[in-house]
């Protein structure tokens, strides 16, 4: 068997190395969290900065014009302006603004010297759960309610993905998630397949329900 990237020189049965209050991450695991976060938090920042704008330019009376509004299909500010984008009475950016500082947060903890114990880990975890049951409905809602696609929304998208699928690889590495030792094997291994099937599930919904744009582009 192998050795998953995120176990750098480890083999699948060693677990991280225990610090003397936790568990040691991998360092491909804790600059994921920190690259993850950053991009999150760019995503957030240009929405709210983005519904700020058109905010001001409703109260004065002026067009708003997105720059990453592209198409019919590509528009930011049809996904900005509906009722989805504040589902908790709010913005939504607003929880990614928090969320996504908290990642980073815990990276460079990591690269600090922290080290954090079980709890910490299943908080994380938790979180990224929330995170990836919260996108899942706003892709539903953008895709087949709001009928358009907004660039940073699915960057945001992405990362959480990531954060989540990746904790949850970490969590079965330090034996956290009890699993089966096959399924643990399997996952060590082949981890980047979840990820890149999803991912390619969200593409074909995009790709399936426009397509009667997409082909008149092609």
């Amino acid at each position: 068997m192998t050795t998953s990237a995120l176990d750098e020189t480890r083999t699948d049965d060693d677990h991280a190395p225990q610090g003397p209050s936790g568990i040691v991450p991998s360092k491909a695991f804790t600059w994921l969290l920190l690259v993850s976060g950053a991009l999150g938090l760019l995503a957030s920042f240009v929405i709210t900065n983005d519904k700020f704008v058109l905010l001001q330019n409703t109260v004065d009376g002026k067009p708003t014009h997105f720059s990453c509004s592209i198409n019919p299909v590509i528009a930011c500010g049809n996904v900005m302006e509906s009722k989805q984008a504040h589902a908790f009475g709010f913005q939504n950016p607003i929880i990614g603004l928090v969320a996504y500082g908290v990642v980073i947060c815990v990276a460079m903890g990591v690269f600090a010297g922290g080290r954090y114990k079980a709890w910490f880990w299943y908080g994380l975890q938790a979180g990224g759960l929330f995170g990836v049951c919260f996108i899942s409905w706003l892709q539903y809602q953008t895709i087949y309610n709001i009928h358009a696609v907004c660039l940073w929304c699915c960057l945001a998208w992405v990362v959480t993905i990531l954060i989540f699928w990746y904790t949850a690889v970490h969590n079965i590495r330090n034996g956290l998630i009890k699993v089966p030792g096959a399924v643990r094997s399997a996952v060590l291994e082949f981890h980047w397949v979840v990820p890149v099937l999803w991912y390619a599930i969200i593409g074909l919904l995009i790709l399936t329900h426009f397509w009667y744009y997409w082909k008149t582009v092609i």
